[in-house]
């Protein structure tokens, strides 16, 4: 595996080692000792979730607060996404900085979210697999969100706005200001 940390720390893109051959491909998705050791990151995962999105859809930016905070593993099982991880650590350097990346089923790239980040991913084909493992259990009254097109952030989402089918849920998200305001 190899392991970059981008500019947002804590926030690593891995790239697992593939072996390929006439039937296909096999990799090692995660190996927490293997993990660990490359990112100095101690983690327990307790949650896998898996979504399929048709091509354009959005989703985010989304975030757990207080103590349901949660860091993420994140990769493409089948298709191709365009993801956004947004630092919302009011202590942190780089708050309100976001790093993008596109993730597919070809170079199997993952990303490692930290806590304290907002998380998106928009869709750029069909019958897209997206996966993610959280290291903390999921709790409906400590989700929360910035709007995907907040101007104080500036995302380059760089797909025709007209064509993106979002939630009505993910349209009403709070600005950047507000969620700073509330911080």
């Amino acid at each position: 595996m190899i392991v970059e940390e981008t500019y947002l720390k804590g926030c690593f893109v891995l790239k697992p080692k593939v072996f390929e051959d006439k039937r296909g491909f096999f990799l090692e998705s995660f190996n927490k000792k293997k993990f660990e050791k490359e990112t100095g990151v101690t983690t327990n995962f307790v949650q896998d979730n898996q979504s399929k999105s048709s091509k354009g859809v959005l989703r985010g930016l989304h975030f757990q607060t207080s103590e349901y905070a949660q860091a993420k593993l994140i990769h493409v099982i089948r298709g191709k996404v365009l993801d956004i991880c947004v630092d919302i650590r009011k202590e942190s350097s780089t708050f309100g900085k976001h790093f993008s990346i596109v993730l597919d089923d070809i170079e199997h790239k993952q990303v490692y979210i930290p806590k304290g980040f907002a998380h998106g991913f928009l869709t750029l084909e069909d019958d897209t697999i997206f996966s993610y493992k959280c290291d903390n259990f999921y709790n409906k009254e400590s989700e929360s969100g910035i709007l995907y097109n907040d101007k104080d952030l500036g995302i380059e989402w760089n797909y025709p706005l007209e064509k993106l089918i979002i939630s009505e849920k993910d349209k009403q998200l709070s600005s950047f200001k507000d969620f700073e305001d509330g911080c």
